[in-house]
């Protein structure tokens, strides 16, 4: 851009500001879809260059790789958006995202006519290359991806792709490439919630007592909650608990719930309706997991 310096000095301030603003509302992550944990990029490297007069890359160039620089990438869950952070050992720090049209999932091809993400919309791809303190209001763009790879919960296992960032509808332009290589994904946390049978009442409180076994495939802190109902003559009965244990691979865990009457009729003899789940955070993918089960369980007085 070819800009007197008072103007050049209020582009920069307001570019400064959106990128901030950006980052204060979180609109540099992932909006569509669920945003996944970032993970570690295992090989991979990052580089961009730009025109003399493009704003973010201030016509210099910069390379990076995941051997001596920190790179993170993330999806969504819908697959549609990709995001790769640098934190380079020099202290720079780089975003980008790149972003398939609303509704579709990022796949090998050409996307022009890209806008700046999030605030693309409908048919238009994403593109944001921001950092070092510098972000576009406004953008044009276009990328390639050459190569992606999805997994689980928006795990990016391989992306090779280029991009080119034009900003407030300027001619000079950012021209970069990012190439990733992960390994295979984990696997899913499982999780498999068993309640027995039966159980007992007490005679003394009133209180219910309930037990059974979560199983997983991941080392967890598993919480075991459960609705409790039972219907007596004309009287609806009506409690719950709460309980956590550690499970780990391999052997089932054993659990202990006690439910308390919410009114003032005690739980007694007899069948009892219980709505169990079982939840945990997968540690690989920091997502939550729910499993359920609703079995009639059998009081006995105690």
């Amino acid at each position: 851009m070819n800009l007197s310096l008072p103007r050049g000095i209020l582009g920069r301030a307001t570019a400064t500001l959106a990128l901030a603003l950006a980052m204060a509302t979180g609109t540099t992550g992932l909006l569509s879809g669920t945003e996944a944990h970032a993970l570690p990029v295992t090989e991979g490297s990052f580089g961009f260059g730009g025109d003399e007069g493009d704003y973010i890359s201030g016509g210099r160039s910069y390379a990076y790789e995941a051997s001596q620089d920190r790179m993170n990438v993330f999806g969504n869950t819908d697959n549609g958006v990709v995001t790769v952070s640098v934190d380079g050992a020099n202290g720079d720090w780089w975003t980008l995202n790149l972003a398939a049209p609303s509704g579709e999932t990022l796949a090998p091809g050409t996307y022009t006519g890209a806008t700046r993400y999030p605030f693309n919309e409908g048919t238009e791809p994403g593109l944001s290359l921001s950092g070092n303190g510098r972000g576009c209001n406004q953008l044009t763009g276009a990328f390639t991806i050459s190569a992606v790879e999805f997994g689980p919960q928006g795990y990016v296992k391989n992306l090779d792709a280029t991009f080119v960032q034009h900003c407030e509808g300027g001619t000079p332009a950012a021209r970069g490439e990012v190439h990733i290589e992960n390994p295979a994904p984990p696997a899913e946390l499982g999780l498999d919630l068993g309640i027995a049978l039966d159980g007992t009442a007490s005679s003394l409180n009133g209180k219910a007592t309930f037990h059974g076994t979560v199983s997983c495939n991941k080392p967890v802190r598993v919480t075991v909650t459960g609705d409790v109902t039972q219907v007596k003559k004309r009287d609806l009965i009506r409690g719950s608990f709460s309980t956590s244990v550690s499970c780990t691979p391999g052997t089932p865990v054993a659990w202990t719930g006690t439910a308390v009457p919410t009114g003032s009729v005690p739980f007694q003899k007899g069948d009892v309706e219980v709505e169990g789940h079982a939840t945990a955070t997968d540690p690989d993918y920091d997502q939550p997991l729910t499993v359920g089960e609703t079995v009639a369980v059998r009081l006995t007085r105690v």
